[in-house]
């Protein structure tokens, strides 16, 4: 299955708020519009992996992978996922607040502008792990986006804590302090629903 490329505000009007997609926010619904009947087991879970999927906007073969992924490590596997889609590259340049959506962070990456150790690096997949260092080219700081995207508030940012990252917004340079803690995750999610929801397809 490909990347998904179509309207977002159709996506978060059918799954709720998705960060990680867009800015862009749902109008309240018409209180006087018909309750939706009462979705089964399957479509609960089947949601929970589509907003996790749509979210970090990743395929449905690149998520099965991080799921086995999940599975092979120690721990809880639910949790394990989560770590894995949040030390992604592409979502820790979103979450330091140098673009406003995960595609736009996924853009900046594929062309080339970041630097993890002082070398280039333009895969979105690209897992950081503590102690990487993230800078960008000289190229991309005499562009003013990121600097404007950095200095720009980011309410979705400013509410959850980002412990495990430290960023230096003069120099555009962020230091990866640790892993990701289940804590300072920002996209809440029923994860276990997802790990069920492939435990029934294997």
């Amino acid at each position: 299955m490909v990347r998904y490329r179509g309207p977002r505000i159709k996506i978060i009007k059918k799954l709720g708020e998705l960060p990680g997609l867009t800015r862009k926010a749902i109008k309240k619904k018409n209180v006087n519009q018909k309750k939706e009947t009462k979705a089964s087991a399957y479509k609960i879970r089947l949601n929970e992996k589509q907003k996790l999927r749509y979210n970090y906007g990743i395929t449905e073969s690149q998520l099965l992978s991080y799921v086995k992924e999940a599975r092979r490590r120690k721990g809880l596997t639910g949790f394990l996922l989560m770590q894995l889609l949040e030390m992604r590259l592409d979502n820790i340049i979103f979450r330091l607040g140098l673009a406003p959506t995960i595609p736009a962070a996924r853009q900046i990456v594929n062309h080339g502008h970041v630097l993890i150790n002082n070398k280039k690096v333009n895969i979105p997949s690209f897992q950081c792990r503590p102690k990487d260092i993230i800078s960008f080219s000289s190229k991309s700081k005499t562009n003013n986006l990121l600097k404007i995207n950095s200095s720009e508030p980011n309410h979705l940012t400013d509410k959850v804590s980002t412990s495990h990252l430290e960023f230096d917004k003069q120099s555009l340079t962020a230091k990866i302090n640790n892993l990701v803690n289940r804590k300072d995750l920002r996209f809440k999610i029923n994860d276990m629903l997802v790990i069920e929801y492939y435990s029934r397809l294997s």
